[in-house]
C-alpha cells in the first residue's frame, strides 16, 4: 500500500460566524489532519476571528464575492494542493474518523469519488446561538443509479474527491445556483469509480425557522436547500435534462431520509 493521499478540506461560509466556528472544529478533530483548510467568506469578512482561533491546521481564507455555494466551493478548491478535496457546509458537521475512513476509499487507485453516511438533523437555532437537535434520519446508502434519478442522498459534507477528477470535471457548474451538488455527483459517476465508506460521520443540519443569531439576517442562518423557489425549480428542470431523466420533485435531504426510511418500513 503507497503514501495516504493529502487532502484539502473546502469550507465556503456566509456570515455565520457561530455555524462555522462549529463546523471548523469538527475538522480540527480530524486524526490525521488534514494537509491544509481552505475557508471561502463569501459573505462579509465574518469568518477571519473564527479562522484566526484555530490552531495546529494550515488554513487559507479567501475573500470571496460568488453568490451561491457551488462558485464559491471551485474559487476555494482553485489552489488546492492535497490529492483530494473534501468539502463541509459552514453549519453541518464531521465526527472524528470522518476523513481517516475517506482515505480508506482512495487506496483504491481507479476511485475518484467517495462518500461516509451521514446523519440528517432537524435543529433549532435559540437566541443565545445554542444548537437544539429536534430530530435526525441517517442516509446509508451504496450508489444506486435509479434512485439517484429521483432523489439526491449524498450531501456533498458526506463527499471526497479526487483534486484531478474535480478539476477534469469542471468542478461545481455554475450555471446551476441549485442542484449543483447532485449534478456533480451524477458527471463523477459517469467518470470515474464511485465508492461508500460505511459508517455515520457526517450531520448535516437543517433549520426549519432561523433565528438572528450571528448579528444578520435571519435568511443567513437558515437552508437555501430548503427553498423551494422558481430558480430552483428551473435547476432540477435543467438537471434532469442534462441527465436523461423525468424533472424530480424537489426535496430537502430529511424529505428524502424520511421518505427512504419509510420504503425500507416493512
Amino acid at each position: 500500500m503507497g503514501e495516504a493521499p493529502s487532502v484539502s478540506v473546502i469550507v465556503v461560509t456566509r456570515d455565520r460566524p457561530r455555524l462555522l466556528a462549529d463546523a471548523l472544529g469538527s475538522v480540527v478533530a480530524q486524526s490525521p489532519p488534514p494537509l491544509e483548510l481552505r475557508v471561502g467568506d463569501d459573505g462579509g469578512g465574518s469568518a477571519a476571528a473564527v479562522v484566526e482561533s484555530l490552531a495546529l491546521l494550515e488554513v487559507t481564507l479567501l475573500p470571496l464575492g460568488c453568490g451561491h455555494a457551488g462558485a464559491a466551493r471551485n474559487a476555494a478548491a482553485a489552489g488546492a494542493r492535497g490529492d483530494l478535496l473534501a468539502f463541509l457546509d459552514d453549519d453541518d458537521l464531521w465526527k472524528p474518523g470522518h476523513l481517516a475512513g475517506l482515505l480508506n476509499a482512495f487506496h483504491d487507485p481507479a476511485v475518484g469519488f467517495a462518500w461516509r453516511d451521514c446523519d440528517i438533523v432537524r435543529e433549532h437555532l435559540r437566541p443565545d446561538g445554542a444548537r437544539v437537535p429536534i430530530e435526525r434520519r441517517t442516509l446509508a446508502r451504496d450508489w444506486d443509479e435509479v434512485l439517484m434519478r429521483r432523489d439526491d442522498y449524498l450531501p456533498p459534507s458526506s463527499w471526497g474527491v479526487r483534486r484531478d477528477v474535480f478539476m477534469a470535471l469542471g468542478g461545481f457548474d455554475e450555471a446551476f445556483r441549485y442542484s449543483e451538488d447532485w449534478d456533480f455527483a451524477l458527471r463523477a459517476a459517469g467518470a470515474t469509480r464511485v465508492r461508500r465508506v460505511p459508517g455515520v460521520t457526517v450531520e448535516v443540519r437543517l433549520r426549519d425557522v432561523a433565528p438572528d443569531v450571528a448579528g444578520g439576517a435571519a435568511s443567513h442562518a437558515a437552508n437555501a436547500s430548503a427553498s423551494f423557489n422558481l430558480e430552483r425549480l428551473d435547476c432540477l428542470r435543467r438537471l434532469a435534462e442534462r441527465h436523461g431523466f423525468d424533472t424530480p420533485v424537489p426535496k430537502t435531504f430529511w424529505e428524502v431520509a424520511l421518505a427512504l426510511s419509510e420504503a425500507a418500513d416493512p
